[in-house]
Formats: C-alpha cells, sequence, structure tokens
C-alpha cells in the first residue's frame, strides 16, 4: 500500500533556530523552514524533516551518517568549524575520534541537540 509513496524520516531538537545554525552554517546544508519545522536538502533529494519538540529527549543512537572520500579531511574540516567528536569506549578510536577497527572508518559528533551523527569512509 505504502511502497510507492514518497517517505521521509525525521528528527526532534530543544531549539530550532540552534539547528538551523548547526545544519545550515556549521555542516554546510540547504535548509528551509514553513509552518515553524526546518527541512534538511540531503543530497541525492533525501529530505529530511527537523521539529522543535517540548521535552526533547536526544535519540541514542546515530540518526544521520554523511558518507564521505576522505574521513580524515572532513573530521579535520569540522573540528576546524567547532565539532567536537566523540570517543567511546572499547570502540578502537583514534585521538581524532575515528573508528578505524572495522566496517567503515567512522566518527560520532552530536548536534546542538544532543542527537548523534556521524561521518563515514567506505573501506
Amino acid at each position: 500500500m505504502l511502497g510507492k509513496t514518497k517517505a521521509f524520516s525525521g528528527f526532534s531538537v530543544d531549539d530550532l533556530e540552534k539547528a538551523r545554525q548547526f545544519y545550515g552554517d556549521t555542516l554546510g546544508i540547504e535548509t528551509s523552514e514553513q509552518y515553524g519545522l526546518m527541512t534538511l536538502h540531503l543530497a541525492g533529494g533525501r529530505d529530511t524533516l527537523v521539529y522543535p519538540k517540548p521535552g526533547h529527549t536526544p535519540a541514542a543512537y546515530t540518526i544521520l551518517n554523511f558518507e564521505v572520500d576522505d574521513i580524515d579531511q572532513a573530521v579535520d574540516g569540522l573540528a576546524a568549524r567547532g565539532v567536537r567528536f566523540e570517543h567511546y569506549e572499547g570502540l578502537g578510536q583514534d585521538e581524532k575520534g575515528i573508528n578505524r577497527a572495522g566496517g567503515p572508518y567512522i566518527a560520532w559528533f552530536k548536534d546542538p541537540a544532543g542527537n548523534i551523527l556521524a561521518v563515514l569512509q567506505p573501506r
């Protein structure tokens, strides 16, 4: 029934303006706002809805993964824009926060609302 409908994902934040600044200015993603909601216009036509939620609780899992060609360059560039990378016990991350232990190279960071995001580079 819904197999051919246009679907999109969404997530909540506690402060839409801080989110707009982070996603638009810091990460360089095109955003738009309508009806008090923000849309992230991600590459490949994957629009994602961002909505304010009173009592927001950050997601305890990665809500967005950004595939990059060079993870070191991406991490360094984001760090230069003030992004702080997370370090998780036992994941084999280097000093930059990049996990190189298995699977894709990946580094996690959070948006201002505490939601977890990642940049990753396929091996």
